[in-house]
C-alpha cells in the first residue's frame, strides 16, 4: 500500500512521464543495476576482488546523469569531478562509461561557443587527472581522442535532428501556403467567374429597361457597383492568399471538360457569342487534367467578356492519344481595364502542374487566343 501511494505521488509530479525523462531514468537504472547487483553477488560468495569504493565511483557518476539534458554542462564538470576525486585518490584508475554519456550530453543538448569552451575544458581536465593520477605516457592524446569523438558524436546526432525538424517544419510550411494558393486559385475561378456574369446580365438587363423605369434602373446600378465592389474586395482578399507560397497539387472540384457545354451556355446566356467543338475520341481525363480543362476555358470567356469589345469566342477541345489540347479563341477588340488580374497566372500554374504547355497572346488578325496542351498519364 506504501508503495502504491508513493507511486501516485510521482505520477503527479508534472513531466515525470515524459518520454525524455523515462528514457534518462530507466538508462541510470540499468547502468546502475550491475553496479550494485555485482558486488552483492560477490559478497555473497565471499569475494573481495571488486573494491566497494569501484562501485561507488561508478554509482555517482551514473546517478549524475538525471540531469544531462537540462544542465548538461554541470553534469559533465561533476562527473569529471567525481572522476577526478577517485582516480587522484588511487581508489580507481580509469574514468567511468558515465563519463563518456555525459561527454555525448554536451555534444547532443548544446551548441556554438558553449559546446567549444566545454570541450576544452573537459579536455584540459581529463588529461590532467590522467596524466597525473594515472602517470602514463601519452594519456593527453587518449583524452584528446576521447573528448572529441565523444562530443563530436553528439554534434552530429543533434545536428541531424535540428535539419529534420527543419525538413518537417518546412514542409509544413509548404502545404499551409499551397493550401492558400488552391483556395485563392478557387475563389478567382468560381467565384470571381460568377460575379462577373452577374454583372453582365444585370448591365444588359438595365441598358434593356425603358426610360421610365428610373427605380428599377437605380436598382440594377446599384447592383452592378455592388458587384464591382465585391470584385475589388476579391482581389485584394487572392493578393493575401498569393502572397507567398509555391505551388502544390490541387483536387478536383467536382468540375471537367463534360461540362464544358453547360459553361458555353452560360455565356451565351451572359451575352458572349460562344461555340464549342470537340475533335477526336472523348477519354475519361485525369482528375488533374480535367479541373484544369474546365478552369482554362471558364478563365478564357470570363476575359474576353471583361477586357474585349463586340467579341464571339470559340472553343476547341481536341482528344489526342497521349495529350489533350484545348483552344480558345475571340475576335473582340481589347479595351483597357484597369489592374490585371490573376486570371492568366493561374491558367500557367495549372497547366504547369499537369507538366503541360501554355501559350497565350493578340492574334494577328485581331482579339486574343489561348492554347494548352496537357499530356494524359499512361500506365
Amino acid at each position: 500500500m506504501r508503495i502504491a501511494r508513493i507511486l501516485r505521488k510521482i505520477g503527479r509530479i508534472p513531466g515525470f512521464f515524459r518520454r525524455p525523462v523515462v528514457f534518462d531514468r530507466t538508462l541510470v537504472i540499468v547502468l546502475a543495476f550491475p553496479a550494485v547487483l555485482g558486488p552483492l553477488l560477490m559478497i555473497g560468495r565471499g569475494e573481495v576482488q571488486v573494491p566497494p569504493n569501484a562501485s561507488l565511483h561508478y554509482l555517482l557518476g551514473t546517478a549524475l546523469l538525471l540531469t544531462r539534458r537540462r544542465h548538461p554542462v554541470p553534469t559533465v564538470a561533476l562527473v569529471l569531478a567525481v572522476d577526478a576525486v577517485f582516480i587522484l585518490s588511487g581508489i580507481v584508475t580509469n574514468t567511468n562509461f558515465p563519463t563518456l554519456i555525459a561527454l555525448y550530453s554536451v555534444g547532443r543538448y548544446t551548441s556554438g561557443r558553449t559546446t567549444a569552451i566545454t570541450s576544452a575544458a573537459a579536455y584540459v581536465a581529463a588529461a590532467a587527472v590522467m596524466t597525473f593520477g594515472m602517470e602514463g605516457q601519452g594519456l593527453w592524446l587518449v583524452s584528446l581522442f576521447t573528448v572529441g569523438a565523444t562530443v563530436g558524436l553528439g554534434q552530429l546526432v543533434r545536428l541531424r535532428a535540428e535539419l529534420k525538424d527543419r525538413g518537417l517544419r518546412e514542409a509544413a510550411d509548404a502545404a499551409v501556403r499551397a493550401e492558400r494558393r488552391r483556395i485563392a486559385r478557387e475563389l478567382h475561378d468560381v467565384v470571381a467567374h460568377h460575379i462577373t456574369v452577374i454583372n453582365a446580365l444585370v448591365g444588359g438587363a438595365r441598358a434593356t429597361l425603358p426610360p421610365e423605369q428610373e427605380v428599377s434602373r437605380n436598382a440594377l446600378e446599384s447592383a452592378e457597383q455592388t458587384a464591382r465592389q465585391a470584385m475589388s474586395e476579391m482581389r485584394r482578399l487572392l493578393d493575401v492568399l498569393r502572397a507567398d507560397g509555391q505551388e502544390g497539387p490541387d483536387a478536383a472540384t467536382g468540375v471537367g471538360a463534360e461540362r464544358l457545354p453547360a459553361l458555353i451556355k452560360e455565356a451565351r446566356s451572359a451575352g458572349l457569342p460562344a461555340s464549342l467543338t470537340v475533335t477526336g475520341e472523348p477519354v475519361e481525363l485525369p482528375a488533374t487534367v480535367d479541373h484544369a480543362v474546365y478552369r482554362i476555358v471558364q478563365e478564357a470567356l470570363t476575359n474576353t467578356r471583361k477586357h474585349a469589345v463586340s467579341a464571339r469566342a470559340s472553343v476547341l477541345l481536341a482528344y489526342e492519344p497521349a495529350a489533350v489540347e484545348v483552344e480558345v479563341l475571340d475576335d473582340g477588340l481589347k479595351k483597357d481595364q484597369g489592374t490585371p488580374g490573376f486570371g492568366l497566372g493561374g491558367m500557367a500554374e495549372r497547366v504547369a502542374l499537369c507538366g503541360g504547355q501554355l501559350s497565350t497572346g493578340p492574334r494577328l488578325e485581331g482579339g486574343f487566343r489561348v492554347h494548352a496542351r496537357l499530356p494524359l498519364e499512361r500506365t
